[in-house]
């Protein structure tokens, strides 16, 4: 059985952070099977809102997107999109990478978050993270990244801190894509910000904001 596994949620909703009822939903999240945290997401530019969780297993994070999460998009009265990647094919990858959910302790708060995902099926033991760590390691304000496998999918792809939503922008729009080009796939990049979710993700034990 796994003993990690990552979920990536978002809701096709447009909702200042203010205005969301985060105290009564996080009650009902940290009563999920195998929950052990979450760092929410709210996008910028369109609102939406999401969030990256952490799960006990697979079989956890499967429960939770077939069953709890379905649930609350239907009473928001929105479409969803949820996602469920491997955690412990890639320990080593994110450890490199600082990444927190594998215990690197961040030394400033992150501004924004870069959510990213290549339209590919390569087995995460034969992507070369080992080349590409050291120039995502070089890249502006780049504070942490965990590496994300996509369960069933074998999509690689990340989950990475910024220090500033600046930044952040700069990579989804001029570094990233030359980096899916390289592939030759398609792709997908969300940036949210990190200020407004500060105060919800610690109540949900989020590793970005320890």
């Amino acid at each position: 059985m796994s003993t990690k596994a990552f979920v990536y949620t978002e809701l096709q909703i447009s909702r200042d952070f203010s205005e969301v009822p985060w105290e009564t939903i996080n009650g009902k999240i940290k009563q999920q099977p195998g929950f052990r945290n979450k760092t929410w997401l709210a996008g910028i530019n369109n609102q939406s809102l999401g969030g990256i969780y952490e799960f006990a297993s697979i079989e956890d994070a499967k429960t939770f997107v077939t069953g709890y999460f379905p649930q609350e998009a239907r009473a928001l009265g929105v479409p969803q999109t949820t996602r469920v990647f491997d955690g412990d094919i890639v320990q080593k990858a994110s450890v490199d990478m600082g990444s927190v959910h594998f215990g690197r302790r961040l030394a400033q708060k992150p501004g924004a978050f870069v959510y990213t995902e290549v339209q590919l099926a390569i087995p995460f033991d034969h992507v070369p993270w080992g080349q590409m760590n050291p120039i995502l390691k070089q890249q502006p304000g780049l504070l942490s990244k965990t590496w994300l496998s996509g369960v069933h999918t074998n999509t690689p792809g990340g989950i990475y801190a910024f220090d500033t939503v600046e930044n952040a922008l700069i990579f989804a729009k001029d570094y990233f894509p030359t980096e899916a080009a390289g592939l030759n796939a398609a792709f997908t990049t969300r940036v949210f910000d990190a200020a407004p979710v500060e105060t919800a993700s610690r109540d949900m034990a989020s590793p970005f904001f320890a």
